[in-house]
Order: C-alpha cells, then sequence, then structure tokens
C-alpha cells in the first residue's frame, strides 16, 4: 500500500471470548483479538451501506493487509465498510496471557485454537460493529481465500443470521474425509509442470530413480548433499525428496505473474548445458527457484507461526488426506492415516479427528445438501491452484455459484 492508503486503515482490539462453547469458569477468559477497518468508501449505516468483512487465516493479519487489494478495489463500486479480522492463535491475536509460548505449549492450551471458535469470533466482532455503528440494517458479506476461503463458506452456513452471503475462493472444503482423491493435488502439480515444459517435466520424472541409486552406494547420502550443497549432511534421501516434492508443489501452486516460479524451476533445469547430469539439472531448477545461497536443503530456519499453527490446525481437525498414490512426476507416496495419528501423537499427545470436518461442516453429496438449504455463496477457483481439486467446481443452485479461471492459481 502506498502512504495515503495505508492511513486509510485503522486498527482495533476487541476483548474476544477464549471459549465460545462451554461454561466453565476459564472459558470466560478474555484475549486481544486485532480487527482493521477501513471506512474510506462507507456510505454510512443510514443508507445501509454494506460491510465486506475479511475473515483471516493462517497468518498474521498485517501480511494479508499487503496483498489483498480485491475489496479495496470493490469497496468504492459498492460504498461498502471494509473490516479485516486476525484469526485466534496467529499475529496479535494471541489468548492466554498473549504469551504465544503459553498459548501454543500444549495440547490443553491449543484446545481452543479451532476452526469453530475461530467463526464463532468473528461472528462476535461483526455483532459487535453493527451495534456499535449503529448499522444493524447493513447487510455483511465475509470474504476469505483457501483456509479463509473456508472459513467463510463455513461462516454463511453456521451463521446465517450474520451474513447474507459468502465469497470462498480457492477453499478446498472437500479435500477431507477422502472426497476428494489424494492425488488431487499433485496430479495439478504435474499438469502444470508439463504444460510448462516436457523436458524438465521428464527430467523431474527421472530424478527420482537416479537419486535412490546414488542413495543405495556407500557413500551414496555424501554425494548426494554435495551436489545438491546441503546445509547438513544428508542422513536420509527421504530429506531431500521431500523437500524436492515441496518445493515443486509450492512453484505450482503460486505460479503467477510476474515471477512464474514453475518457469523459473523448468528455466533452470532445461537451461543446463546438455552435457550435465540429471542430479545437477535438478540441482539447477533449485538454485533458479531459491536463488544463490550458501547451502540448500535442509538449513536451521525459524520455523514461521503459520507452519507452527497450521501444524496444530492439520493435526487435530483440518486433516487433508493429501498424498501421492498413481502420479507420473513423482514417486508414490500415499497418505497413510495410522502414520499421520502417531506423527500427530508423538508432537501434542492427542489424535487427529479426520471425520470432525465433515460431520460439522458437511462435505459429501455436498451438492444435494446445500441445495436443499444453503444460498448466497460464490466459490472461486484457479483451475492451476493445486488446492482446486478439493474445491467446489460446479455450480450448485442458482445462488451458490463455481467461478473459475483455466489458468488461474490460489488466493490471492
Amino acid at each position: 500500500f502506498s502512504a495515503n492508503v495505508s492511513d486509510d486503515f485503522e486498527t482495533f482490539y476487541y476483548n474476544q471470548t477464549l471459549d465460545h462453547f462451554n461454561y466453565m469458569p476459564e472459558s470466560y477468559s478474555t484475549f486481544q483479538q486485532k480487527y482493521v477497518i477501513n471506512s474510506k468508501y462507507w456510505d454510512g449505516a443510514n443508507r445501509s451501506a454494506p460491510i465486506l468483512a475479511y475473515l483471516g487465516a493462517e497468518a498474521p493479519l498485517d501480511g494479508d493487509l499487503r496483498i489483498i487489494g480485491f475489496l479495496t478495489d470493490n469497496a468504492a463500486e459498492f460504498k461498502a465498510l471494509l473490516v479485516y479480522i486476525e484469526h485466534r492463535y496467529y499475529g496479535e491475536s494471541i489468548p492466554l496471557g498473549s504469551s504465544r509460548k503459553v498459548a501454543l505449549g500444549n495440547a490443553s492450551t491449543l484446545g481452543y485454537f479451532n476452526s469453530a471458535q475461530a467463526i464463532a469470533d468473528y461472528a462476535e466482532i461483526i455483532i459487535y460493529l453493527k451495534e456499535k455503528l449503529k448499522a444493524q440494517n447493513s447487510p455483511v458479506i465475509v470474504i476469505g481465500g483457501s483456509y479463509g476461503g473456508m472459513l467463510a463458506s463455513w461462516f454463511r452456513l453456521k451463521y446465517p443470521h450474520v451474513a447474507i452471503g459468502a465469497l470462498a475462493s480457492s477453499a478446498p472444503i472437500l479435500y477431507f474425509d477422502d472426497i476428494t482423491p489424494q492425488d488431487g493435488y499433485y496430479s495439478i502439480v504435474t499438469n502444470v509442470f508439463r504444460e510448462t515444459s516436457e523436458t524438465c517435466y521428464q527430467t523431474i520424472k527421472e530424478s527420482w530413480s537416479t537419486i535412490d541409486e546414488v542413495a543405495s552406494k556407500p557413500d551414496g547420502l555424501s554425494v548426494l548433499s554435495k551436489t545438491f550443497k546441503t546445509c547438513n549432511p544428508l542422513n536420509s534421501v527421504y530429506v531431500l525428496k521431500n523437500y524436492l516434492v515441496s518445493m515443486y508443489g509450492h512453484a505450482a501452486q503460486y505460479n503467477s505473474p510476474p515471477k512464474y516460479p514453475v518457469t523459473i524451476v523448468c528455466g533452470g533445469i532445461d537451461g543446463a548445458p546438455p552435457e550435465t547430469d540429471i542430479l545437477d539439472k535438478v540441482f539447477a531448477g533449485v538454485v533458479a527457484y531459491k536463488g544463490n545461497s550458501k547451502c540448500y536443503v535442509n538449513a536451521l530456519e525459524n520455523i514461521s507461526e503459520t507452519t507452527v499453527g497450521w501444524r496444530w490446525q492439520t493435526c487435530s481437525e483440518l486433516v487433508i488426506p493429501m498424498g501421492i498414490t498413481n502420479n507420473p512426476m513423482f514417486q508414490p507416496s500415499p497418505f497413510r492415516l495410522s502414520d499421520f495419528t502417531d506423527w500427530c501423537r508423538s508432537l501434542y499427545g492427542v489424535p487427529p479427528r479426520p471425520h470432525w470436518v465433515t460431520t460439522y461442516y458437511g462435505g459429501y453429496d455436498i451438492k444435494l445438501v446445500l441445495n436443499k438449504f444453503g444460498s448466497n455463496i460464490i466459490f472461486s477457483n484457479g483451475l492451476r491452484d493445486p488446492y482446486s481439486s478439493g474445491g467446489v467446481l460446479v455450480n450448485i443452485s442458482e445462488s451458490i455459484v463455481a467461478v473459475h479461471t483455466v489458468n488461474g492459481r490460489i488466493f490471492p
């Protein structure tokens, strides 16, 4: 944002309820939840001008404000008030004394960290603001992207009396409980790479067996560590392969102008001299994508709060069974719930609940179910976004519609 635009945004903090669903003494504890308002374009409560409420997701709100131009682009036309609300446990909206270390300390304190509590937070703030602004007649549209898009659609279903409609962008609400095949995400990753460059696709496809062949030799891991300039000696070939799979997925997910990361990766791979061996070509793709660095693959990095928070969310309720079973560009690496459960138990001491999302929000037979009781939801997707494989891609009714761009990627 330019300086004059950022001046239009005013930050507030709401005294939020810790636990909306229980009546134990500790449930009544509160924390400061951040929200931001832009009233520059609002035509006011007297004219029942609308409110566009952006539902924060798995990141601090400030980062979203820098990239979410959609709301400001449309606020003038609709004469809308813009409200942006930060998700609990991210950014400055930390319960339990505002200490991230305490709040994220164990499963007992993390128990208040879930989507149902989050959308209840949003409902409480929106109702409070409508009362404060005497804007009871101002219609509310909730908006979100990716996980935030899931929250927006679920909010409309759970709180139809608070929001008249929802825009759910890049919202993979069907990537739960095996509704979507676990291969969906990486199938699109493969398609994006193959459409970008057939030779790049072939190189990646052939690289896995070469990596395994080198790793099987007595000094194989040492050779791979040297080839890929790892920050620490590899103790397992899976560290390298997981790094590459993740890199390819990330590049495809965010493959948009002006950088087009898949084009960058493939430019490095295809641009290597003809005599270059296959692993050096793959490493050239790593360098092209990551930039020049002293080392790669297993650097000791500070783990972002998004990674920390999302790890808990996916280990508790948002169990997305994403795997690779039959994919021409990747080796099989299927999602196994038993292994995932063991991993989550090792981290938090509690198992995930893989069926809770579909129990609480629905998902099965979505066209039949939502056609009966849902309304006023727009599901938007870019079909080159790997998560679109778990999105709603067809119209459900006259007011629950799906829009997509063939070459679009993930929100925003």
